[in-house]
């Protein structure tokens, strides 16, 4: 069997290589060759202004038709014969953007398009000049713009409906409106308020009203340059005849009724709990859409259809219409690697959910993972595996809900156990947490006033014991302690999609803290030698760590199926009080399938700690306080539902602590740059819709822990001295 998996894992490395190479000669090939006859390549458009355009108004560049910037890709293109036939003219094309060919019809449009849309920002008689430079046959485009005259408002007078007691309330938001007097005239600032104060009107019982009630007319004549402005909301629309108008009234909620499925079983109680809209309160848009918000929320449910109809007697009545989601399922995680030693790696997780155990939206999660290392033909190997059970329930326990206006209730009980037998030693972890989580519009949190560990170790060979007693860093990071704190995450992304088909934007915060309460308590508590505090007979662990991750996604190209992925992460963590050093599980490592592609996991670092400092484990474990993380990837489509990246990461980790014997793992600001690690490779993937597969194939280009001048790693290296590893997993690793 090792046989096996060794011929098979040494064929895909060559496999990879070979494909890895190709890229390499792009810098050599034109961006021009497979135009057609009497074609020209858009190299750039850019626009330049002659004159002031206030903030806000510069993404007049969007209305360009047809646009082009710098692109490596088009080279890699460029590789395919002009014709486009053969296997390796249609991989290359797959893999590489093609050229934009220049269009001159769209060029008028362009000019078209922003000339209206400098008119709508207030910019009268605008003029947009296109120059054309042509160089063989590459063209560059720049849109020259020349601002029209403004208009300043000179005087604002309103006309209001004369019937009921609209005139009063639109005299309570008077103060929020936001055209006034001496600003510039412009259809987008008048369509921003009539849209903004229709919003206000619909939150105090105006139910239908919009900004299509709203009238504008400015009188410019004999102004010289200035415009007084009339702002007229009538009782009837924009698309309405004079004949058709009606009192603009109130309305309050009438009827609300809630239908599903009688197969659907859920209590009652939990979805009136959900809704806030009461019948005899006035209408108000806001209450409709936080109870359509809350009701999404609940993981039971798959659709929530709110509609909303108006009776004579100015009421609105509520038929909100929900649909269940699968109940019950099971998702499988597999992840997989190896590198030139013949280290394999595979970490398997299956879980199991059940979204309504309790007929109330209680959701119960159930988790089990495995870890597992070896080498074939040895008896190297480590074992590792955890369960973990959960609940959510669809409310604030402990905490009554009105004391978080806007944020969606739930409370999580989260229990979990792991255990890790290595050759050095057999770990066994017991957790437990209680705290709230949910979302606020794009910002999801996770808040945990209450966490438990219980770390023991048994089984530690004499030979890890004595190297822990030359190394006080480490000696503190593996002893036997309790972690009692709090923690949380922050997240926030433009877009919450499983699979984002769009450019977004996402950054996340965790941070942990522990022994601080137990910390208030010391003076009660036995301690042991040292001094330090103990509970259950072992030391309580106090420390604070924080890990802050940024991450971008560009999608462009045709049905955005190009992207480029990138991420930053840094994250610390420091022990102080009862603590010398974080404990090991806290710890922060590089290496993986999710990180730096070049190593396996834990093979990173710390700093410039050489091989020989890194060998106190069988299997590489190396960890650190600190960590910095860089990564950019290319993805693009080949063929089917095959896809394939080419990445880039750097980064490292390193020790903060004082107790650190060793000098070299160190971080220092003044030479940090030095212990950088870098890799790069190429990835395949397989996107089935419902699941990603993807292997990923990294080759290392800065070593850190060699000697310095032999850092860098060319292409001999990669395959001779083992300077590349593969890892197969699910999901983007961004």
């Amino acid at each position: 069997m090792g046989t096996f998996v060794r011929m098979y894992m040494t064929k895909l490395k060559y496999c990879l290589l070979i494909l890895a190479v190709a890229p390499l000669a792009v810098s050599s090939c034109s961006s021009t060759k497979v135009l057609a006859d009497g074609e020209y390549r858009l190299a750039s458009t850019k626009v330049k202004t002659e004159g002031d355009l206030s903030v806000g108004d510069t993404k007049v560049e969007s209305y360009i038709r047809q646009k082009a910037g710098w692109n490596p890709m088009v080279y890699v293109y460029n590789l395919s014969t002009k014709s486009g036939r053969g296997l390796w003219s249609k991989t290359m094309r797959k893999i590489g953007s093609a050229p934009v060919v220049y269009n001159e019809d769209l060029v008028g449009l362009s000019v078209e398009n922003m000339e209206r849309h400098l008119e709508y920002l207030g910019y009268y008689d605008s003029k947009v000049i296109p120059e054309i430079d042509i160089n063989g046959r590459i063209v560059k485009v720049t849109y020259k713009i020349i601002p029209g005259k403004r208009i300043v408002i000179n005087k604002i007078k309103y006309e209001l409906p004369s019937r009921g007691e609209f005139a009063e309330d639109f005299g309570k938001d008077s103060l929020n409106i936001t055209v006034r007097k001496g600003d510039y005239l412009s259809e987008a600032a008048l369509e921003k308020e009539s849209a903004r104060s229709a919003a206000f009107f619909r939150k105090i019982g105006y139910y239908g009203f919009n900004k299509n009630y709203y009238f504008f007319e400015a009188d410019t004549i004999g102004k010289a340059g200035k415009a007084d402005l009339t702002m007229r909301i009538n009782e009837y629309t924009r698309n309405e005849a004079p004949s058709s108008a009606k009192p603009l009234v109130k309305y309050h909620f009438g009827e609300v009724n809630i239908f599903h499925p009688e197969s659907f079983k859920i209590r009652e109680k939990v979805l009136r709990n959900l809704n806030k809209i009461v019948p005899g309160e006035p209408y108000n848009e806001d209450i409709v859409n936080s109870t359509y918000t809350r009701l999404s929320s609940l993981n039971v449910l798959s659709t929530v259809n709110v509609e909303l109809s108006g009776n004579e007697d100015n009421t609105v009545d509520c038929n909100i219409s929900i649909s269940p989601a699968k109940m019950r399922g099971i998702k499988l995680n597999l992840e997989g690697s190896s590198n030139a030693i013949g280290l394999l790696g595979i970490s398997p997780e299956l879980s199991f959910f059940n979204r309504n155990l309790f007929h109330g939206g209680e959701q119960l999660n159930l988790g089990f993972m495995g870890n597992f290392q070896f080498k074939p033909g040895s008896d190297i190997r480590s074992t590792e595996f955890g369960v973990s059970a959960g609940i959510i329930f669809p409310k604030f326990l402990l905490l009554p809900d009105r004391l978080f206006k806007g944020i969606i209730p739930k409370t999580e009980i989260n229990a979990s156990f792991n255990y890790q037998d290595r050759p050095e030693y057999r770990r066994s972890i017991l957790s437990t947490s209680f705290g709230y989580i949910g979302s606020r519009g794009k910002l999801y949190y996770q808040l945990y006033p209450v966490q438990l560990s219980i770390v023991q170790i048994s089984d530690m060979t004499e030979e890890f014991r004595s190297k822990l007693m030359t190394n006080p860093f480490m000696y503190y990071s593996y002893e036997e302690h309790s972690n009692l704190g709090l923690g949380g995450t922050l997240y926030y992304t433009t877009d919450a999609s499983v699979n984002p088909q769009h450019s977004y934007f996402y950054t996340r915060l965790q941070f942990s803290t522990s022994g601080n309460l137990l910390s208030a308590f010391k003076p009660w508590l036995n301690t042991d030698s040292e001094g330090r505090g103990l509970v259950l007979g072992n030391p309580y662990a106090q420390y604070v760590r924080g890990e802050l991750t940024l991450g971008r996604t560009w999608k462009f190209g045709k049905n955005d199926s190009f992207g480029i992925a990138t991420r930053l992460l840094a994250g610390a963590g420091y022990a102080y009080g009862n603590s010398s050093a974080l404990p090991f599980e806290q710890h922060f490592y590089s290496g993986g399938a999710n990180s730096l592609r070049g190593w396996q996991a834990r093979n990173v670092g710390p700093g410039l700690a050489t091989a020989d400092v890194n060998s106190m484990f069988v299997i590489p474990s190396q960890t650190g306080d600190m960590k910095l993380e860089a990564n950019i990837e290319y993805r693009f489509p080949v063929v089917w539902k095959l896809a394939g990246a080419l990445f880039i990461d750097a980064g490292n980790i390193w020790s903060i602590s004082n107790y650190t014997e060793n000098k070299l793992a160190l971080f220092r600001i003044k030479d940090f740059h030095k212990a950088i690690a870098a890799d790069w490779g190429l990835g395949v993937r397989v996107d089935l819709n419902f699941i990603l597969l993807r292997v990923d194939m990294g080759f290392v280009t800065r070593d850190p822990s060699r000697p310095e001048g032999h850092r860098w790693c060319g292409p001999k290296r990669w395959i001779k001295d083992g300077m590349h590893a593969i890892h197969f997993g699910v999901g983007y690793p961004f």
